[in-house]
C-alpha cells in the first residue's frame, strides 16, 4: 500500500497526483547547464509554493522536464501546465538573459493522473538521469 497524503480545502479532500512531462522547443540541449537546472528548480518551488501545488518527485533533463505533483481540484491540469511553462519561461529568460526571444517551450505536454503505480512513477523519475542520451547542442 502507497502513503498517500490527503489534503483538504473549505469544501473537498483530495488527493489528485498527476505526472506532468514536457519538452524544450526544437528537443535541443538547452536546459544542460547546471546553472539553469538550479534556476528552474528553484522557479518551479516558488511557483508550486505560489499557487499551493506539492511536489512530489522531479528531474530536469537537457531537455525535457518531468514534475510529480499535486493539483488542487480548483484548478485544471491544463491551467497549471500553462502556469508552469510560461511563468517558468519568462522568469528564466529575464533572469538569465541566454534564450532566444520566443517560446522556450514546445507546445504539448504529456499529463497522467497517479493511482496505485505511484512508486513506480517516482521511481522512474528519479532514475532519469541514467537513460539520458547525449543530444548536439542547439544554442
Amino acid at each position: 500500500m502507497t502513503n498517500r497524503r490527503i489534503y483538504q480545502q473549505n469544501h473537498a479532500t483530495y488527493s489528485c497526483q498527476y505526472h506532468i512531462v514536457w519538452t524544450t522547443r526544437y528537443r535541443g540541449n538547452t536546459l544542460s547547464d547546471k546553472y539553469i537546472k538550479q534556476e528552474f528548480k528553484r522557479i518551479f518551488k516558488q511557483i508550486c509554493k505560489w499557487k499551493g501545488f506539492p511536489i512530489h518527485a522531479w528531474h530536469i533533463g537537457d531537455e525535457h522536464i518531468h514534475l510529480y505533483i499535486t493539483i488542487p481540484p480548483k484548478y485544471s491540469a491544463s491551467y497549471t501546465i500553462n502556469i508552469l511553462k510560461g511563468k517558468s519561461s519568462a522568469w528564466i529568460k529575464k533572469k538569465t538573459k541566454q534564450f532566444p526571444t520566443g517560446s522556450l517551450w514546445a507546445r504539448g505536454y504529456f499529463c497522467t493522473t497517479l493511482g496505485i503505480n505511484e512508486m513506480v512513477v517516482k521511481k522512474y523519475i528519479e532514475n532519469q538521469k541514467r537513460y539520458q542520451v547525449d543530444q548536439p547542442k542547439l544554442f
